[in-house]
């Protein structure tokens, strides 16, 4: 049911985090002897990540159940060493343990003005404001005919996650479907260890979680992602196959807004195949 989402409680958040993390570990891989073929836990036991991270047993335990008072940064980093957790990871866990207590922040959802004529002016790329909800706040003429299919939905702002997930069509559009759905999951998993009680985020998770099986099965791994560039390939109906460059900009003065920029690289057929989309786009209503 939607009310029993993890995103409710943060300690449930942070429980559900580091036993998956956990499982995943063999002692083999944590250098540790395996004891036989009667382990019943499919990872790695509480006292033995106590033991890895050099905290104690009751501790970790307390920690594993959501209660990260006295939580230092080194007592941190030896958890993450001890779950092998990746930067993204990592900064996810420091989210957590660092939201547990405190009151939601303050969203800024408008866009600047002088955001928007930024973004106006960057000709020959697809450029969008985006908030960690992936919402897109503001795009340029090109970044909306790239989206032109996540803009068919009427629900305001555009929002490529329920695209991804609620939209067969999505899975013409993008190239590496399976890629795009894991990503975009991490993307928001990521964001509730940052704004746990972001109530349009729940209201997302759980609108996403009960319609697509898809989502609330990725949603169970506890996978994070951060990531700031990247390739995306992509198969528009209008004018076909694209490879684009990304790269996702933070805007230092406002908080939880990125300026998401997509190129092809110069003298590609990507980049001949994005000027046909511009000149597209300069003729199509997309609101």
């Amino acid at each position: 049911m939607p009310g029993s989402l993890p995103l409710v409680d943060i300690r449930d958040e942070i429980r559900d985090f580091l036993s998956s993390r956990r499982a995943r570990i063999t002692p083999e891989a944590a250098g540790l002897p395996a004891f036989g073929a009667n382990r019943r836990v499919p990872g790695l036991r509480r006292e033995e990540v106590a033991m890895l991270a050099g905290v104690s047993v009751d501790y970790y335990i307390r920690l594993e159940r959501g209660d990260a008072r006295g939580a230092s940064d080194d007592v941190l980093d030896g958890i993450a060493r001890a779950l092998h957790l990746d930067a993204d990871e990592r900064s996810h866990l420091l989210d957590l343990i660092r939201r547990a207590d405190l009151l939601p922040p303050q969203r800024q959802e408008g866009v600047r003005p002088a955001v928007r004529r930024m973004i106006d002016a960057m000709a020959g790329v697809a450029a969008m404001v985006r908030n960690r909800r992936l919402d897109i706040l503001y795009a340029n003429r090109l970044g909306r005919a790239l989206y032109s299919e996540a803009y068919k939905d009427p629900i305001r702002p555009a929002n490529p996650a329920r695209y991804v997930f609620l939209d067969e069509s999505s899975r013409r559009f993008f190239a590496d479907w399976e890629r795009a759905a894991d990503d975009m999951v991490a993307l928001l998993r990521a964001e509730t260890g940052r704004n746990p009680t972001d109530h349009l985020l729940v209201e997302l998770i759980e609108e996403l979680s009960v319609g697509s099986h898809e989502f609330s099965s990725r949603w169970t791994t506890h996978d994070v992602l951060f990531n700031r560039n990247g390739v995306a390939r992509f198969h528009h109906p209008v004018v076909g196959d694209l490879t684009l460059d990304y790269e996702d900009l933070i805007l230092p003065e406002d908080p939880g807004q990125t300026v998401l920029v997509f190129t092809a690289a110069p003298g590609s057929e990507s980049q001949d195949v994005l000027m046909q989309l511009a000149a597209w786009g300069d003729g199509a209503e997309i609101h």
